[in-house]
């Protein structure tokens, strides 16, 4: 798997703890959750459980680095304009209300939302195909088909090139 998948991957992860369980202190809040992410990594690669014992984590690597380095701007930009996103889903998802929406996929949308609208180094296919990508992994049978229906058409309002970064 690429590192910018991982990326949106864990993107999608913090954003649905998030929603469920909002922190007091956001810095703190992606802290914890990495450090959450690698201690499962390697307990997983040594075979382990490691049920809340603590742990003395070696320094990230270069890959875990890059992923956090990719993956925590757009968490950030996310969540400050969520509500911008909401209103793009509600206006597109016809005969949906945004609470009726699987909290996996609102978050992905929004994820994808985020980037197509204010991340011009992103194409919107993109962000489309990662998001509709990561439904299928994360969400239900049907979520793949439900985002890229939403998702193409904010891409179709959109005033730049699809399938290139600006």
């Amino acid at each position: 798997m690429g590192k910018r998948r991982e990326a949106r991957e864990r993107a999608v992860q913090f954003l649905f703890q998030h929603e469920l369980n909002r922190p007091d202190d956001l810095d703190a809040a992606l802290n914890q959750f990495w450090e959450s992410q690698r201690a499962a990594a390697i307990a997983e690669d040594k075979g382990v459980a490691n049920w809340g014992q603590p742990v003395e984590l070696p320094p990230p690597t270069t890959e875990e680095a890059a992923v956090r380095l990719f993956a925590d701007p757009l968490i950030r930009g996310a969540l400050e304009f969520s509500a911008e996103a909401d209103e793009v889903i509600k206006k597109h998802a016809v005969n949906w209300e945004l609470h009726r929406i699987a909290a996996v996929d609102r978050n992905i949308l929004r994820l994808a939302i985020y980037e197509m609208l204010h991340r011009d180094d992103i194409p919107p296919v993109v962000s489309i195909n990662e998001a509709v990508d990561i439904a299928k992994k994360f969400s239900t049978q049907d979520s793949g088909k439900f985002v890229n229906g939403i998702l193409d058409k904010v891409k179709g309002e959109l005033m730049r090139p699809a399938r290139e970064a600006s």
